[in-house]
């Protein structure tokens, strides 16, 4: 089944269960995918995703900046273009390009990079803090939907390694929201104003973050 969308036409997936419910979602490719029951006809299901289409249209704006972030190269909140020169040691960032010997190699020096700037970034953030909490230890992993897990039992911070791509100001508030957690294991009025003193633009960057 085929859906246009302003002017778009995007492929749906059914998927027929024996639920009472019926759940649209967009896929990472742009699919609609919608979860319905047996009976549920396409003129049904075509009537559905008209009633929802503010919902699909800010889901699929979503999906296609993720789709060109995945794309492109982010550093630090900035796009830049890869250029490969045999001639140079190490990598090198001039304006919006970043030069390279071999591409190969970029995996890996985003890695190290991450170690680098998140425990220079905790380390900076852990100082701010008046309070009396303990110094956390820091992993990093891929996670498809959280920025940060703080762990109380086990004193550690994890960082979502999709954040090297974000700007400072977005690292940082990642790490003050999950440092804030040592002190309140909630999101309590009283968490939220420890992640407003250590960070006032909390509100517009979490914002920045879920779009």
């Amino acid at each position: 089944m085929i859906y246009n969308l302003d002017g778009n036409d995007y492929e749906v997936e059914i998927v027929k269960k024996g639920n009472k419910n019926t759940y649209v979602r967009v896929k990472e490719d742009l699919t609609i995918q919608v979860t319905t029951n047996f009976f549920a006809s396409k003129s049904s299901i075509k009537e559905l995703l008209d009633r929802n289409t503010n919902f699909l249209r800010t889901t699929i704006s979503k999906r296609e900046k993720e789709i060109n972030k995945n794309e492109s190269f982010y550093y630090l909140g900035k796009s830049y273009d890869i250029i490969e020169l045999s001639t140079i040691d190490k990598i090198e960032f001039v304006d919006n390009k970043l030069y390279i010997n071999d591409k190969k190699n970029i995996d890996k020096w985003l890695k190290k990079e991450m170690l680098r700037l998140f425990k220079e970034r905790l380390d900076y953030n852990y100082s701010l803090f008046t309070e009396d909490i303990p110094y956390p230890s820091l992993k990093i992993r891929n996670m498809k939907t959280r920025w940060g897990v703080c762990n109380r039992k086990n004193l550690t911070v994890t960082l979502n390694s999709n954040l090297i791509k974000e700007s400072i100001d977005k690292l940082d508030y990642v790490i003050i929201h999950e440092l804030s957690h040592l002190v309140y294991f909630d999101h309590s009025k009283n968490f939220w104003s420890i992640v407003g003193k250590y960070c006032p633009k909390y509100k517009m960057i979490r914002k920045e973050l879920r779009e």
